[in-house]
Order: C-alpha cells, then structure tokens, then sequence
C-alpha cells in the first residue's frame, strides 16, 4: 500500500443517486466493486454480476452496510442467457437500470508467441463480446430510464504494451464500442463514455501483472508518484453518470495520476522482470 493513499469520502451528494439503479458486470471484487461502493454510498441500489455467487454474496453484504437495496446473481458476461437472468432479477427486484457499469475483464502477462488462441480469445469474449451483450441486453431498460454505460477499459487500448497482445485488441474493440453506442443510443437518451484506470492498488489485475517488490517501480513513473485507489475510479464513474455530466457522451476519461504521460517503456521492462522471476519460481 502506498503511504500517501488518500482517504475515500464522498464529494458528491449523499444522496445523488437514490432511486437510481446501478449494475456493475464483474461487481464482485476491484475496480468494479469500489465503483458499486460508490454509487451504494451516494444512495443506489446496486445490482451485481459475477462468476462467483460466494464472491458476489461478500460483496453484496459490504453494500448493504452502507445502506444499498442489492441483486446479487452469478453471470457468465459471455453467456446472454446468463446476464438476461441476472437483469431480469435485478429488474425485479430494485428497478429498472440508470448505470450499466461494463467491467468484466481478464488479463495477464504473456508473450505474443506464447499466448495460446484459447488465452487470446477468452479475454476477447469476456472484455468485448462481455461488453456488448450487457448493453445489448440492458439496452430496454436504459431507453426507459435514459440511463448511461460506463465501460472500464484500459491504457493498453491506445498505447501498446509487451505481454498485452491480448488485452490491446480487446480494449480498443471496447473503446470504439463505446462511440458507436454513444453515436446510435442518443437519440434516446441514452449516454456511453468510458473510464482509463491507470494503476489501481490492491486489485487482482495490479497482482497479475507486478509483485509488491517492484510496485516502487510503477509510482516512479506515474507523474502524481502514488498508484490510484478503486473509489477514486468511482468517483469519476458518478460524474460521468451525474447530471453534471448531462451533456457528455462518446468520451473517454483517463484516471491515471498522468501514467500514459510517460508511456508504456516502464511497464514493459517492469513486466519482463515479473515474467522471468515467475517462470524462475
């Protein structure tokens, strides 16, 4: 953890986004799960979608502390009839959806000649095809609320990184899904952006890619010199849906300390070392 970690309070209106609805693909843990944090502590109820029902149900408990009405239900975000299930309980029983938030993902480190077409096209099913049919199969309930999509992609979307030949192509599909929707859904009502995480600490995608041995190497090279915190993601995430955002679609917002300032050359040696000392070990 990083010394100059900042502390989570909300700076929007406790009360923002009561009787509003939230859904978060991949809502049960990281980045996804501090954004639901979020909206929960700004008045939403919140539903949640995940592979894991005991992970879900855990995450599920922490909302409710904070005094969310929750859907919890397992999904596969590659399997329609999976997420149709979900939406439908989560319509049932908490209202139709304001937020889709998209975040299911995978990822890991490995060479381009060493990623098998079974890696290659998993994180293609879970970060795009995932993202498509949430929207897809929300897209009902969004025309009748004139809600808003969040999609959580990556800096490995605009700049390439070693190691990533799998999560690039995936991001970037998810980026220009993104506009397309923005583009084609506002006649509705309905807005689409993005958000860019930079480096997000004690998350499983910051695990998958470094150790906590040359975590000092990453925050050199991010320009704030600190990783950020999953309620900083959502914290932008209720902007973008807030009515302060009203006018704002199509648009990609990086929360990243100033990561991409510098690249990706960091990283990519970073991620060498971290693949060496794992095949070593």
């Amino acid at each position: 953890m990083s010394a100059s970690k900042s502390v989570e309070q909300n700076i929007l209106p406790n009360d923002l986004f009561v009787g509003k609805t939230i859904f978060v693909t991949g809502g049960g843990s990281g980045i996804n799960l501090g954004i639901a944090r979020t909206f929960a502590s700004l008045g939403a109820s919140i539903g949640i979608c995940g592979r894991s029902q005991e992970r879900l149900d855990t995450a599920a408990t922490g909302l409710r502390e904070l005094g969310a009405k929750v859907s919890a239900t397992s999904a596969d975000v590659r399997v329609p009839e999976h997420l149709q299930a979900a939406m439908n309980a989560s319509r049932d029983t908490i209202g139709d959806i304001d937020v889709l938030v998209c975040g299911a993902a995978g990822n890991f480190l490995v060479q381009g000649e060493n990623l098998s077409f079974n890696g290659f096209k998993t994180v293609i099913d879970i970060d795009l095809v995932g993202s498509f049919n949430a929207s897809r199969i929300a897209f009902e309930q969004l025309k009748r609320t004139r809600g808003s999509i969040i999609f959580i992609t990556a800096p490995m979307a605009h700049l390439p990184h070693a190691y990533q030949a799998h999560v690039g192509p995936a991001k970037a599909g998810v980026e220009m899904l993104m506009k397309n929707l923005a583009l084609e859904w506002g006649p509705y009502g309905i807005r689409s952006n993005s958000i860019i995480p930079g480096f997000i600490e004690d998350t499983e995608g910051m695990r998958r890619i470094s150790s906590e041995a040359n975590t000092g190497n990453f925050i050199q090279n991010i320009p704030l010199r600190r990783m950020g915190m999953t309620h900083e993601i959502g914290q932008a995430a209720a902007f973008l849906c807030s009515p302060l955002a009203a006018y704002i679609t199509g648009t990609s917002l990086w929360i990243d300390g100033g990561q991409a300032l510098s690249g990706s050359g960091f990283f990519n040696s970073n991620s060498a070392a971290f693949l060496a000392s794992s095949t070593r070990t």
